[in-house]
């Protein structure tokens, strides 16, 4: 879909394209951090971006579930106000080096729009190579025509459609069906730790692996350890092999509200995963296990 497009782009690449891309800062933060993400875009952000907020382009008919994808026309109207073009080459950043911005990339994905990029390192690497930032409301000029999106069902699992799958898995011992990666820290996996949404349980799938979102990024520099970039192809593909993903085999990545689980799905494009074998689970933990139906698997005593 995104055919010679990088996927994954570095700040120099950046710095010398930036007149020929459209940026977008798309930092999120869980809430109990209380951080003020579009304030501190306010202070400082790459020069000519504008604000993505995950919390607000949504869809905004689903109260219980943070931030599910937004329709296909709000999606469009909302890149109408950015002045987004279907033919735009899109760079998203965060400001935790590789995070929320997959989560921004997998939706230009699911709504067909295949030009789009994310920034290694984020703003800290952008900063680290001492390029300028600037501050304030960036100047937009909307757009003269009108964006469209072109949903790919594919890359969506539904509730019912993981349900199903979970059906497969368990009728073929883990054989038949999508393999369910979760992105979330081991012990919420194992049900050991509590989940941040009060009353809500922890625990896992029934045959769903865990490979924490964490483990396929790394420091770029020992002494900027705030500077997160992805790791290899290589180092990606045996982490999920160490968890006992067959890389061969479809896959639904899966978190606790479906912004890491995105940071997996890049992760395995990365890899040399086709996408054509990737799904993200939208509603992921939060949605599977408010529902009193589902089945839930805790692996402590």
């Amino acid at each position: 879909m995104s055919g010679s497009i990088k996927k994954l782009v570095s700040a120099p690449w950046l710095h010398s394209n930036i007149r020929n891309v459209k940026v977008l800062d798309c930092s999120w933060y869980l809430p109990f951090l209380k951080r003020d993400v579009k304030g501190e875009f306010l202070s400082a952000h790459i020069p000519g971006a504008q604000f993505f907020d995950i919390d607000e382009i949504k869809d905004l008919s689903k109260a219980d579930l943070p931030h599910m994808l937004p329709p296909p026309e709000f999606f469009g109207s909302s890149m109408d106000k950015f002045g987004i073009s279907n033919n735009d080459h899109v760079v998203v950043y965060d400001t935790a080096g590789v995070g929320p911005a997959c989560r921004v990339f997998w939706t230009f994905h699911a709504m067909g729009h295949g030009k789009v990029s994310v920034l290694n390192g984020g703003l800290p690497a952008w900063a680290a190579q001492n390029y300028t930032t600037e501050e304030g409301e960036p100047n937009v000029a909307p757009n003269m025509e009108k964006y469209t999106a072109h949903p790919v069902s594919n890359l969506v699992c539904s509730y019912t459609e993981v349900v199903k799958n979970i059906g497969q898995l368990k009728a073929s011992a883990g054989e038949q069906g999508a393999q369910i990666v979760d992105a979330r820290p081991h012990n919420r996996f194992t049900g050991e730790a509590p989940e941040f949404r009060p009353g809500l349980s922890s625990g896992h799938m029934p045959h769903a692996f865990n490979v924490p979102f964490t483990e396929v990024t790394e420091a770029a520099d020992p002494e900027n350890p705030q500077v997160q970039t992805l790791k290899s192809p290589e180092d990606i593909r045996n982490i999920f092999a160490h968890a006992g993903v067959d890389l061969n085999r479809p896959i639904i990545t899966s978190c606790g509200s479906g912004v890491t689980a995105s940071v997996l799905y890049f992760a395995l494009l990365n890899a040399g995963i086709s996408e054509s074998n990737l799904a993200l689970y939208d509603g992921s933990w939060t949605e599977y296990a408010l529902n009193p139906y589902s089945e839930i698997v805790k692996d402590v005593n």
